[in-house]
């Protein structure tokens, strides 16, 4: 049982933490959620395409695509990728509730066989006591009469080898409470590595939505530049910026070496990629972004 309960929390897991990765290709429908106090945020790749969704009490009120947003009066023209959306968000979360209905159903099961289990201990127990009764009894009857002293050897027979397999019950009883106390010992291990494994989850999650709001930060710190780098005509437009890289000794736009006054300028005012080596390339392949820096 406890092995369907890990398999839920590792659905549930997955389904919670999306890394967005700088160093990552974009791939065809991966998406990321999040939902607090009535508000809930979709963000999900489609067709080498990000789009963001924000709803307030299941009502749109935010669209984006690769960061731009979409005015509302354009929705219209995204309406089958937002139903879309929202139908395999749908999907995903009556998945997530089934899973746990039955992780709830798997711990009641554990639970009732650990009743019945119990229940058979108990039971062991009274016939063994049964069985002592039934030994002392035939002590007795071996008292009898000449008559019955035949009878007796039988019983004395018997007794031996009830005497036998009570040494073997005894020695089964030991090794089960040893068994016991070794089961004991590893449900207390499971517990503890339960603990430790819904903590790190814990800190995973928090560490993925940092991720998330860095990832997002950076984008809109990048198109904050490049406006710049159009505005100082270095570059025509957006578009036109095929690569970028910015370290604290220089910087280049499109492979070429820009003056130290420009690499000063862009290096104040973006100095979170200034302080590694910052690049940024853009070809058929898609848009790539790598920053090393010392944390």
């Amino acid at each position: 049982m406890r092995t369907h309960y890990f398999k839920s929390n590792i659905l549930l897991a997955i389904f919670l933490v999306l890394a967005v990765s700088l160093n990552a290709q974009k791939t065809t429908s991966q998406y990321s959620s999040s939902q607090k106090n009535g508000k809930e945020r979709i963000v999900t790749d489609r067709d080498d395409k990000t789009y963001q969704l924000e709803f307030t009490d299941g009502k749109m009120t935010f669209l984006s695509v690769d960061g731009v947003s979409v005015p509302e009066e354009k929705w219209g023209d995204y309406k089958t990728i937002i139903d879309e959306i929202r139908e395999q968000m749908k999907k995903d979360k009556e998945q997530a509730r089934l899973d746990r209905i039955q992780a709830d159903k798997d711990r009641e099961q554990a639970k009732l066989d650990r009743i019945q289990a119990d229940r058979d201990r108990l039971q062991a127990q009274k016939d063994r006591e049964q069985a002592q009764l039934d030994r002392i009894r035939a002590d007795k009857d071996r008292g009898q009469s000449d008559h019955d002293r035949l009878q007796a050897q039988k019983d004395r027979t018997q007794a031996e080898l009830d005497r036998q397999q009570s040494i073997k019950d005894k020695q089964q009883a030991d090794r089960d409470r040893e068994q016991a106390e070794r089961d004991r010992e590893q449900a207390v291990r499971d517990r503890a590595q339960a603990e430790k494994d819904r903590e790190q989850a814990v800190r995973d999650r928090a560490q993925a939505e940092k991720d998330r709001a860095q990832a997002e930060a950076d984008r809109k710190l990048l198109a904050d530049l490049t406006v710049d780098l159009v505005n100082d005509k270095l570059i025509t437009d957006a578009s036109d910026l095929r690569m970028l890289t910015m370290s604290p000794v220089e910087m280049t736009v499109n492979g070429i070496k820009q003056p130290d006054a420009v690499h000063k300028k862009y290096q104040d005012k973006y100095s979170r990629f200034a302080k590694g080596n910052f690049s940024y390339m853009s070809d058929g392949s898609g848009k790539r972004i790598q920053m090393h820096r010392d944390n």
